[in-house]
């Protein structure tokens, strides 16, 4: 950051302290301590995930199923109990330990390419709008790894046949034959193009605003310290518990709510049955055809539950994660 004197940390986003270690070794924290950190998360918000799914895929030439959030969570359990809003998590499992270690790692790719483009000198901190672009760079490239999870996953969370009827619960390893089957390789990664907006913007969002809310913070209880023996200490102690959860927080919220049109588009997309005699339809199409069918609102179909599980997880895996690397560094 351009500024001059000695940082603390109430004048720079939040930082792990540093130890000496190889890049290698930074990256391996980085997926170990990811992939715990986002299976912690994934437990907490699964359920709404179900449910923002379900809602989110309901067919355009059909009355809607569900009236809301509420009435879904309601038929489900009383169709499949509350472990039926589990169903198929095996597979986001996995996908959130791949998602959450991608992001860190590439986060970390992202801080270097900035110090290599000379924006900013490895001795300074990076201000906030290189955090916003390391956390875009950091979503790119996870959306490719994200994809083929996710369509795995809102296929077993919304089961169709290509007659429009509702068969059992697949299981993971019938959803990937069925994919391959009809569509291939090529096949998973169907809904690429909503991913890579939704996961760029709102991971840039993600890490940009839990990185703006600590920083607040630090300035905040900076301002409240009495002595300078205070403010050195604010300089190498982590927030309180509260106001982590809080950043963390912001974060998930930001991420969920600013590109959410681009997910439910990805959602109807992935949920759409193969085999059948329909032509596929690209990103667009399927967005314009929601548009005009429901308009905005339609576009923001479950928004509300999946803000509200977003701030829950997200605090905990940014307070798993960076307590993790703070107090267990390998």
């Amino acid at each position: 950051m351009a500024t001059t004197g000695v940082d603390t940390m109430a004048t720079k986003p939040s930082q792990i302290p540093a130890h000496k270690r190889s890049a290698a070794m930074e990256a391996v924290e980085d997926i170990i301590y990811g992939s715990i950190a986002g299976i912690v998360g994934k437990y907490i918000e699964y359920p709404f995930d179900t449910v923002k799914v379900r809602l989110q895929s309901q067919p355009d030439h059909l009355p809607l199923r569900y009236t809301g959030p509420l009435d879904c969570f309601r038929q489900s359990i009383k169709a499949d109990g509350f472990l039926g809003l589990y169903r198929g998590i095996s597979a986001p499992l996995f996908g959130a330990a791949a998602e959450t270690s991608c992001l860190f790692f590439f986060e970390r790719i992202g801080r270097e390419v900035v110090y290599s483009s000379g924006y900013c000198s490895r001795d300074r901190v990076l201000p906030l709008s290189a955090l916003w672009f390391t956390g875009a760079f950091s979503g790119a490239f996870t959306s490719f790894v994200l994809t083929p999870i996710e369509l795995v996953k809102c296929k077993i969370q919304v089961p169709t046949f290509a007659n429009g009827a509702t068969p059992k619960a697949p299981s993971v390893m019938s959803v990937i034959r069925d994919v391959y089957k009809h569509e291939g390789v090529k096949g998973f990664w169907h809904g690429q193009m909503g991913t890579f907006l939704r996961e760029s913007g709102g991971c840039a969002a993600w890490f940009g605003s839990k990185e703006t809310t600590t920083k607040m913070f630090y300035l905040l209880n900076e301002k409240s310290a009495t002595s300078q023996t205070e403010k050195d200490a604010l300089a190498t102690e982590a927030l309180p518990l509260w106001q982590q959860a809080v950043a963390g927080a912001s974060a998930g919220m930001s991420y969920n709510f600013l590109f959410f049109p681009a997910d439910t588009i990805k959602s109807r997309m992935q949920t759409a049955p193969v085999g059948g005699s329909a032509p596929t339809k690209s990103f667009w199409q399927e967005g314009k055809a929601l548009w005009n069918q429901h308009g905005l609102r339609g576009l923001y179909r479950g928004c509300g539950i999946t803000v509200l599980r977003s701030a829950p997880s997200s605090a905990f895996i940014f307070i798993v994660f960076d307590g993790l690397k703070r107090y267990l560094p390998l």
